[in-house]
């Protein structure tokens, strides 16, 4: 999948002091996601019923 066009958005959550942050941009039916402090490396795709599934879990977690 092609994200050079891809716009990214930072998590809500994630600070502006250089902390851990995750962005992710939405191409079609799929959600990227990346570590911003490396832009350039690898990424994780997921369906959006995948991502909330992910999301849920690491909150009852």
């Amino acid at each position: 999948m092609d994200l050079t066009t891809a716009t990214w958005h930072k998590a809500s959550r994630s600070t502006s002091n250089g902390g851990q942050c995750v962005e992710l941009a939405r191409i079609d039916d799929t959600i990227a996601i990346r570590d911003s402090k490396d832009p350039h490396g690898p990424k994780l795709l997921l369906t959006p019923q995948t991502l909330h599934h992910l999301t849920q879990t690491i909150k009852n977690s």
